[in-house]
């Protein structure tokens, strides 16, 4: 049942004009809410009728919900509007589900009780805006694509759907194996593939998978390069239901005979923006090829949606709901951000000035290259500021290390490239410091969204060389503020 009180949108269900009562679906999953003529707005003058979209706000009462203060939403506010580029797909837009979590409890996402147990077990209570928005949508089998930042909780909005429909053909498929004495270890099919474009961030949705899915009895396993194989082969020979995968890795073992494709029933590309920066556009084609074309849900989710992103969904879903949830908004207002003008040569004394503030608890600085991030640990190490870096050319096992190190707090600061750090999951990053300048203005936002995570704030600083004026000026476009100037810092140029 929904909670407490908020602004919503729905449909009238039906609505008697002689009695002055009738009913209203809202748009989110919940039982219907009374409608009253008492609660119309006076101002408005308006004669409601069945079919009719309103806005209200739903009050909860001993005999259910209640609309209050209705209004006719106009249709260029409509929550749910046809997209520009298909008329058939509609789009979430941002800017009207700022407030579309509040209220709204997992328990009211029709979620299996073994979900949800998982879900308390983790400590999660309040769905984030993402979740509140495409756990319905997956649920109902509708493909789906979704814009939302790092850090929003886009893995749960696809994983515990997605462990719930597969949790309900499990035991009819099961036992009809079992009846046709098929073996133990021939049971369980690939149904599920997850693709992401780092390792980290595939380990990371393997082990969401694992925690949201404990109670149900499914198995998943990532696989991914830059460490042996035989390992994530023994897995898959003993039987999977999810595969969780970088797509190198990926088509290795397909073309060994490991992996088949041809059960997938549901199909979720992750971080599709940074998939096509990173050139894997042929792969994931050669991938979609192997996996069934029809009665397959997909599911792609992206950072940003610009045109490329839009024209590659229309080749891999089928007539998708749209949800774009902003960062810009609820990111910046709580993140104090600064500038510093500075030379190029002068930007490590800053950098190591900066770290000396003990309230600098933990910092993830960003580089442009790999061998930019070696040089900035290296010489950070020599001013006993203990610093690990993290990029492609590290190994696996030195990867995950340096990520471990980080999250229990054994490494203050960690060095990264913006593909390394896709997949970042920690928390409580008290500063994000851009020891270089994104040439991307979209690439500042996903930095320094990685000291918003789960609503916290944190502090954001960029280092700006002499050159790089109008980039920082697209990046105030983008984000519709102002960046403080920090004026009279030690080391301007």
């Amino acid at each position: 049942m929904l909670k407490e009180t908020y602004r919503m949108t729905g449909t009238v269900k039906w609505y008697d004009e002689n009695k002055g009562f009738g009913f209203v679906k809202p748009d989110m999953n919940g039982e219907d809410v009374f409608l009253h003529h008492t609660s119309l707005q006076q101002h408005d003058d308006i004669n409601i009728v069945t079919g009719d979209r309103i806005s209200f706000i739903i009050q909860k009462r001993e005999k259910g919900p209640v609309a209050l203060e209705v209004e006719r939403f106009e249709e260029e506010n409509e929550l749910l509007q046809f997209d520009q580029v298909e008329e058939e797909n509609e789009l979430l837009q941002s800017d009207q589900v700022d407030q579309v979590g509040i209220g709204i409890n997992f328990t009211d996402l029709d979620l299996n009780p073994e979900i949800l147990r998982a879900i308390r077990d983790a400590g999660y209570v309040d769905p984030t805006p993402i979740q509140a928005l495409a756990i319905p949508i997956v649920l109902k089998g509708q493909d789906l694509l979704g814009c939302a930042q790092t850090g929003t909780g886009k893995t749960a909005a696809f994983a515990l759907p997605i462990l719930q429909r597969l949790g309900k053909t499990s035991d009819n498929q099961n036992r009809s194996n079992i009846s046709n004495n098929i073996k133990k270890q021939n049971l369980r099919q690939i149904r599920v593939l997850v693709l992401a474009p780092t390792r980290e961030l595939a380990i990371q949705i393997g082990d969401s998978f694992s925690i949201y899915g404990k109670y149900t009895g499914l198995k998943n396993v990532v696989i991914y390069g830059g460490v042996g194989q035989n390992p994530q082969v023994k897995k898959l020979q003993r039987g999977v239901d999810i595969v969780v995968a970088t797509p190198g890795r990926l088509l290795d073992l397909i073309r060994q005979g490991y992996i088949n494709l041809s059960h997938v029933k549901m199909f979720v590309l992750d971080e599709g923006d940074r998939m096509l920066d990173m050139g894997f556009i042929h792969d994931i084609r050669s991938v979609v090829k192997m996996m069934p074309q029809k009665n397959r849900q997909s599911l792609l989710f992206s950072a940003t949606i610009p045109r490329e992103i839009k024209e590659f969904a229309k080749t891999i879903l089928h007539n998708p709901l749209e949800i774009n949830i902003s960062p810009n908004k609820p990111t910046l207002e709580i993140i104090k951000q600064a500038a510093f003008f500075i030379s190029k040569e002068k930007k490590q004394a800053l950098l190591e000035y900066l770290l000396a503030d003990a309230t600098i608890t933990r910092a993830l600085v960003f580089t442009r290259t790999k061998h930019g991030a070696d040089k900035v640990v290296k010489k950070l190490r020599r001013k006993g500021i203990y610093s690990e870096p993290i990029h492609g050319n590290k190994s696996q096992t030195a990867r995950q290390n340096a990520l471990k190190n980080f999250r229990t707090g054994k490494t203050r600061v960690l060095v990264a490239t913006d593909v390394a750090s896709r997949g970042i999951d920690v928390d409580d990053i008290s500063h994000i410091i851009q020891f270089d300048l994104p040439d991307v203005p979209e690439t500042y936002l996903h930095r320094i969204g990685r000291t918003a995570r789960a609503g916290a704030g944190g502090t954001a600083f960029a280092f700006c060389e002499k050159n790089q004026r109008k980039q920082l000026k697209e990046i105030e476009r983008l984000i519709r503020m102002p960046v403080k100037i920090v004026q009279n810092h030690p080391y301007i140029f």
